[in-house]
């Protein structure tokens, strides 16, 4: 295997032509700079330097064969470096980000302010949509990078990274069936009795929600359907009935004692966020910079 550090010591020893500038130049010892051109020499079974009363010469036979190649490979990775550092400090470009208006709020939000102060010059453009409407935006090239509620359909498309946030959905009441809260674990044909507030049935958390009934032998009918975790959430506050929320996006109002949390058996199944890219669609330097930051966040 290559070493790359023994190769950048030789490379400075030879323009240098000396053990003790080269350590100064690389700011380790002169014995680890002599330790390590030996170490070179043995794992190459040839002589690199001839050491003169002028200081270290390459060898004829050795040094001066290989230097021109190393000086060249070391200068392609100092290049490839550099551009990598000028992509982190000064990156441009537009990113069309597509998410749902809640994933935005709860997941996204932070994390986009943070890479737009790290990255100014790059344009972000936030397309909010429920999550099937944000899956065909980004197969129509309509938006370059998508968040979207799981689980999907495998598209051969695109491309899932899942799991970058969980979801752990759970029932919630106002304080009028606050009483159901010390009932114990409630069963869902039971739960059924109730008025329930659900989302809207093209929603990838309802599909889960009523598949998950349905597994079970039981079929919900919503009193009411909405759109949005936010009105939902008013909706139960103001007594209108019984919510399906992940607990995630209900936090604040659970720690108010504004809802309450009612127990079922069976559990509702966790769900996440995944991140979808196109399969086959070339990465931008906006993007790259968007993706990389991301999951060092996460």
């Amino acid at each position: 295997m290559v070493n790359l550090e023994l190769y950048r010591v030789f490379y400075m020893v030879a323009k240098c032509g000396s053990l003790t500038k080269a350590a100064e130049e690389l700011y380790i010892s002169q014995p680890a700079v002599s330790q390590s051109i030996k170490q070179l020499e043995n794992q190459l079974g040839i002589t690199l330097f001839n050491r003169t009363h002028r200081g270290m010469e390459l060898s004829a036979q050795g040094g001066k064969l290989i230097f021109p190649e190393v000086e060249r490979a070391l200068t392609l990775l100092n290049d490839a470096e550099n551009r990598i550092m000028e992509m982190k400090t000064s990156a441009t470009g537009l990113i069309r980000i597509g998410a749902s208006d809640t994933i935005f709020e709860y997941f996204l939000a932070d994390k986009i302010v943070a890479f737009h102060e790290r990255f100014p010059a790059i344009k972000i453009e936030l397309m909010a949509d429920f999550t099937p409407d944000t899956i065909e935006k980004l197969k129509e090239n309509r938006c370059d990078v998508a968040f979207v509620n799981l689980p999907i359909t495998v598209d051969p498309e695109l491309r899932l990274h899942g799991n970058c946030m969980r979801l752990n959905d759970i029932f919630i009441v106002g304080e009028k069936y606050k009483e159901l809260v010390n009932e114990g674990p409630m069963s869902l044909t039971k739960l059924k009795k109730y008025p329930m507030i659900m989302m809207d049935k093209n929603t990838i958390a309802r599909q889960t929600l009523d598949n998950f009934f349905g597994a079970h032998g039981v079929t919900l009918e919503p009193s009411i359907e909405v759109g949005s975790w936010d009105l939902m959430k008013r909706l139960v506050v103001s007594g209108m009935g019984i919510g399906v929320i992940p607990r995630e996006y209900a936090a604040r109002r659970l720690s108010a004692g504004e809802l309450f949390e009612v127990k079922t058996d069976p559990t509702l199944p966790n769900r996440s966020v995944g991140m979808l890219l196109p399969k086959n669609e070339p990465v931008s330097y906006a993007l790259h910079s968007f993706i990389e930051y991301f999951r060092n966040e996460i």
